[in-house]
């Protein structure tokens, strides 16, 4: 067995103009077994500021008994759109990268069989942190709003 892989795989998306990949090279870690396959893009926010739009596809997979997407994932979706806004708004080293401190705000249901966008800012960043805030939704939909601070990765 070779070394196994650790790096993301991005590259434009066949399927979905506009859009690029945003998976770890080795799937059977966290990432693709909890959200699955994952897709970015940078788009502008009112008055010009960048962030970032991850999605995923809400699967049956990712339900809870009542048909909707479970908790847990939308926090995994929230959590994974943190370092991706890391990597893509400030070209941070996302890999190295930990979460210190996640609030959310539940404000509706996600729904199977539709894509889910976390879409996410950064506030500040300091030398060590980085300060990030953003909605989960779906269509016009608001399924959660969260905010959050990421530690960057320790100099070896």
């Amino acid at each position: 067995m070779g070394e196994p892989k650790t790096g993301f795989v991005f590259e434009p998306a066949p399927h979905a103009p506009g859009w690029h990949t945003w998976n770890l090279a080795d799937d059977s870690r966290f990432n693709g077994q909890t959200l699955g396959s994952t897709l970015v893009r940078l788009e502008e926010l009112p008055g010009g500021k960048q962030c970032l739009r991850l999605r995923m596809n809400a699967e049956r997979r990712h339900s809870n008994v009542m048909d909707a997407v479970h908790g847990g994932v939308t926090l995994a979706l929230i959590d994974v759109s943190l370092f991706a806004g890391f990597r893509f708004l400030l070209d941070g080293d996302a890999a190295g990268a930990v979460t210190l401190d996640l609030s959310t705000q539940f404000i509706g249901a996600g729904k199977i069989g539709q894509p889910m966008d976390a879409v996410v800012e950064v506030l500040r960043e300091t030398r060590r942190l980085v300060f990030l805030r953003g909605i989960v939704e779906q269509d016009d939909t608001m399924v959660a709003a969260f905010s959050g601070t990421i530690r960057k990765p320790s100099a070896s």
